[in-house]
């Protein structure tokens, strides 16, 4: 799954007219890196979610027949239901197993074949060091499972790329509606069932212009993607 409803308010004015998951990065759109990516890792099924200016994501992309792909589109309306009710509400084309769910406003050289869940876990999360913009961070990593400090002041040296592999058990407390990915995830650090690993090779969340102008001329990711697992 792609996520891709988002508005993209610190992006405008330029998301005022286009979705961010469009916005170009070294001479392509932010999620068609995403799909070519999947597309080359074997995956022939994507679920994309739309709400801010969705029938042009769907303009844009078609029915992924370009990247060899069969793209469904889970249509939020003109509110998009946040990551959680997102996630939630496309459950019924994700399956039964694991699948692995990608924010389209991510660029990164990271091989998605690289990420593995165990099968006790409802989530594999990637973390990465914690960006400039947030530098608080999210998570600690013990032993490969993801927790919180006791203290929620204290400082966390990782930070959730956006990036996870995910079951469905992980949502069966869950409600259709809007709502946040977090309580979910903390329901699964109470019962040690969300691990993670780290990763440390390119990465950036695209959330403003300033990072979008970064980008534009930076040497595109190779094909392969990267390593930098730390």
């Amino acid at each position: 799954m792609v996520l891709a409803a988002g508005r993209g308010e610190r992006m405008r004015p330029l998301t005022d007219t286009l979705p961010k998951p469009l916005a170009g990065v070294c001479g392509k759109p932010l999620i068609v890196h995403h799909l070519e990516k999947l597309a080359r890792l074997g995956v022939r099924t994507v679920v994309i979610n739309l709400a801010w200016l969705g029938a042009r994501l769907r303009e844009a992309l078609g029915d992924g027949a370009a990247w060899g792909l069969s793209i469904r589109y889970s249509d939020e309306g003109e509110q998009a239901l946040d990551v959680g009710g997102g996630i939630f509400r496309a459950l019924p084309w994700l399956g039964a197993g694991p699948f692995l769910v990608v924010s389209a406003d991510i660029y990164t050289d990271l091989d998605f074949a690289t990420l593995g869940i165990a099968d006790e876990a409802w989530a594999q999360l990637l973390l990465v060091p914690n960006p400039v913009h947030h530098p608080r961070g999210d998570f600690d990593l013990i032993q490969q499972r993801v927790v919180e400090p006791a203290d929620p002041q204290a400082s966390r040296p990782w930070t959730y790329a956006g990036i996870g592999l995910f079951r469905p058990a992980l949502f069966e407390d869950c409600r259709p509606g809007r709502f946040p990915l977090m309580p979910a995830l903390r329901r699964a650090i109470a019962r040690g069932r969300l691990h993670g690993q780290t990763y440390s090779g390119q990465w950036s969340n695209v959330g403003t212009l300033a990072q979008l102008n970064a980008l534009q001329h930076e040497t595109p990711p190779a094909p392969g993607g990267g390593q930098g697992f730390v």
